[in-house]
């Protein structure tokens, strides 16, 4: 059995690259803001505070600061009266776009009796159509 030290020393790593990113992403919401950023195109606090169940505005604006400084998001600060922050993704933050996908087709396909009236099981092409990138689902 290899162990994961001696597979990273092969090939040159210090960490697991699939444990950074899960480290980085890890942490309750941050993956509901990244699809509410990526989906509905959100990219203001009162955004995400009204269409995330559950999150705090301490813990919004935690995540919020830990993902800039990932460099998942930026800062926008909007000189107007009164002063308006937004957040944009960074192409760090894009490339969980397809990442999101994934895991949308996982339950579309293997829960079907929790995303479906009808209870049966769909592809992600059999709902949105051929060769659609999931941020422009919600564009009407």
């Amino acid at each position: 059995m290899i162990m994961l030290t001696a597979h990273l020393k092969k090939y040159g790593m210090k960490r697991c690259p699939i444990d950074n990113s899960i480290k980085m992403i890890g942490r309750k919401f941050t993956l509901h803001i990244l699809r509410n950023m990526i989906l509905l195109k959100q990219k203001r606090f009162s955004q995400f505070l009204g269409s995330i169940e559950g999150i705090s505005t301490k813990t919004l604006s935690i995540r919020l600061n830990e993902m800039e400084k990932e460099g998942l998001i930026t800062r926008a600060v909007i000189s107007t009266k009164p002063v308006q922050i937004e957040y944009y993704l960074t192409e760090k933050g894009e490339m969980f776009e397809p990442i999101l996908k994934l895991l949308g087709e996982l339950s579309l396909k293997y829960e079907a009796a929790i995303i479906f009236k009808d209870r049966k099981p769909r592809d992600f092409e059999d709902v949105f159509g051929r060769n659609v990138r999931l941020s422009s689902v919600y564009d009407y």
